[in-house]
């Protein structure tokens, strides 16, 4: 069975690729794997390549073509979604991450990984309207990890 889409923002991405956050480490495990399935549109991309092309300096040296297979490898490029109607959408307060929380609700994604404070800010209203988890990649991990090792009663 195919595991619910995860959305996972821009900097998300970044932590993951570049700057390699603890929170993040098995992350290209999961998704190798296919227990994970990270949808993604043609302007998600963009805004990622745009924000690479001005380059990490030298204390992140990450070759391109590194992160051009994980993009390659991991991320399902979908169609752009028709923005959700006025009764689902949630509205972010910066334009430029409405695409992520629109894409999350349109696919029904379990979850929205971000850092993002405008996103974040949506996190109960997601869950209580449409069941989906905004969180940052740290409380995307300790989830992860109370979910597959639950404590003994």
């Amino acid at each position: 069975m195919k595991p619910s889409p995860l959305v996972i923002d821009t900097q998300s991405v970044l932590d993951w690729l570049v700057f390699r956050h603890p929170a993040c480490a098995d992350w290209t495990e999961r998704l190798g794997t296919g227990a994970w399935h990270w949808i993604s549109t043609p302007e998600m991309r963009a805004e990622f390549d745009f924000v690479a092309a001005k380059g990490f300096g030298e204390r992140w040296p990450v070759a391109g073509e590194v992160v051009e297979r994980a993009w390659a490898s991991y991320a399902h490029l979908v169609e752009p979604p028709i923005a959700p109607g006025a009764g689902a959408r949630l509205h972010c307060s910066d334009p430029d991450d409405q695409k992520f929380i629109d894409l999350a609700i349109a696919a029904r994604a379990e979850v929205l990984v971000t850092r993002d404070k405008a996103l974040l800010k949506l996190a109960r209203r997601a869950r209580d309207r449409h069941g989906l988890l905004i969180c940052t990649p740290s409380a995307w991990t300790i989830s992860r990890s109370t979910v597959e090792h639950p404590p003994f009663d």
